[in-house]
């Protein structure tokens, strides 16, 4: 089945890239283009597509304003964002998400070559867009080239990126004991900024242990998001630096580019920052963090995996619950995309499969009613 697409960006160049690699693909048909946001309500109206590539910064109406009138409207179609690697791009970004948007897809810079552009959006676009549309996308890419001469930069990461998980059937592992929490992990990805946001501001009450949070993105967008995370809840954000000492109360969100690991030395835990090869295709990882806690933390953690797509966490959650801590994923219903917590419940290693709006509640249950903590009291 074709996903039928529109796509949006006020550079005739910048259309004809998104065009060319989505019609290099067979999932894909490019039904209608336009110049800014209004003519794409116009082109949305008449096409109903499947989804929809917008551009940030256009004249007349700009992505944002589009997306939210798309919204207001009634789309329900994915929108993805192009957005530009610049404070400005993840500030305007974000802001498209908060207003409705699924997902990003970063600009090629610096290419030297028309190919390497198609390849580089290739890459995160046609992944991302079949993630998003799991009924529609055929389940897999041929290996090698795509269609048309753009060659996929890895076509084992595309199939992991569109592999997906039914929540029906699913069956919990063993409720937890209880057990003392000296610390609370986070991952997720796409549809993450947003759960993110709605987990933080639920928090409502500062958690006398630190949290440690894993967001797939790339650099300058996690400082970004850990300020806006910042102004939502009683709690200090902040994107890691390393080195810092952890302290209750205080979200460390891993900087893009970086894993974000934990150290246990004599006079704490402290963060520290790596560049170790990719895991799960991303960096920072999940499964390195939460690999990371569990080490320094033991069984002493209460783990959380939120929406996105792949499978990275599944086995830093396995590992939390050999050691004996909790894991706790966002239900399917809830979020964008039910890779990452799907592929965690499905492997058995999932206390509890909560929607969106119960995650903060229950991490606070959790916390609050945990056995009295013995050496690692902060």
């Amino acid at each position: 089945m074709t996903i039928r697409a529109v796509v949006v960006d006020d550079s005739v160049v910048i259309r004809r890239l998104v065009v060319q690699v989505l019609e290099s693909d067979p999932d894909f048909e490019v039904v209608g283009t336009a110049a800014n946001g209004k003519i794409a309500l116009a082109k949305v109206a008449q096409q109903q597509p499947d989804l929809v590539v917008m551009d940030v910064e256009m004249p007349e109406m700009n992505g944002i304003e589009a997306v939210r009138e798309l919204r207001k409207l009634g789309h329900r179609m994915p929108i993805i964002m192009f957005s530009t690697l610049t404070e400005r791009g993840a500030t305007a970004t974000l802001d498209a998400l908060a207003a409705g948007a699924s997902d990003y897809v970063a600009k090629p810079s610096n290419m030297g070559s028309i190919t390497q552009s198609l390849n580089a959006v290739a890459s995160q676009l046609i992944p991302k867009a079949s993630a998003l549309l799991p009924g529609k996308a055929s389940p897999r890419h041929p290996s090698g080239a795509l269609a048309g001469g753009v060659s996929s930069q890895s076509s084992q990461h595309s199939t992991v990126l569109k592999a997906g998980f039914n929540q029906a059937g699913v069956k919990l592992h063993t409720p937890a004991q209880p057990h003392p929490i000296s610390a609370v992990i986070i991952g997720s990805s796409t549809g993450g900024p947003e759960a993110l946001s709605k987990v933080i501001s639920g928090l409502t009450e500062q958690l006398p242990v630190p949290i440690l949070v894993v967001q797939h993105m790339p650099p300058v967008f996690t400082k970004q998001l850990a300020a806006r995370l910042d102004k939502l809840s009683p709690h200090t954000v902040v994107e890691a630096a390393g080195g810092e000492q952890l302290r209750p109360g205080t979200i460390y969100v891993a900087p893009g580019d970086y894993h974000l690991v934990v150290e246990a030395k004599a006079t704490g835990i402290y963060t520290a920052l790596t560049k170790t090869p990719p895991v799960n295709f991303c960096r920072p990882s999940v499964d390195v963090m939460f690999q990371a806690a569990r080490e320094a933390f033991g069984g002493e953690l209460l783990s959380v995996v939120l929406t996105g797509m792949g499978s990275d966490g599944k086995n830093g959650a396995g590992s939390v619950i050999e050691a004996g801590g909790t894991v706790y994923v966002q239900d399917q219903e809830t979020s964008v995309v039910w890779g990452m917590p799907g592929a965690v419940a499905t492997a058995g290693s999932a206390h509890k499969i909560l929607p969106i709006t119960e995650v903060a509640p229950a991490i606070m249950a959790a916390v609050h009613g945990a056995p009295i903590k013995g050496a690692k009291r902060y």
